[in-house]
């Protein structure tokens, strides 16, 4: 059972692949590199309980935040550039 589910993973995890070289826009494409993030934390997560090894999970639990940190940084960067571009000033800090 647990083979099938990591197989699911994985071909989920090629599907977003596709869309991240693929995708028309960038926010596609950052959703679809989002979602293999997920999926490889998920991944991590049936491997850590197939081979009983939690050590697995912190690096999973470490990964989602790297993931997520990551994408809103990517997002912040195209806003900025995309404000940039259309000549509307960024707000004051």
């Amino acid at each position: 059972m647990y083979i099938v589910a990591s197989l699911a993973i994985v071909m989920t995890m090629c599907l977003a692949l596709t869309r991240a070289l693929l995708g028309p826009t960038v926010y596609d494409r950052v959703l679809a590199v989002n979602m293999f993030g997920t999926k490889t934390v998920l991944l991590l997560a049936v491997v850590a309980f197939l081979n009983g090894r939690t050590d697995f999970l912190d690096l999973a639990l470490a990964y989602a935040l790297i993931n997520f940190i990551g994408v809103l940084a990517v997002l912040v960067f195209f806003q900025s550039s995309r404000e940039r571009a259309a000549g509307k000033p960024g707000e004051q800090r």
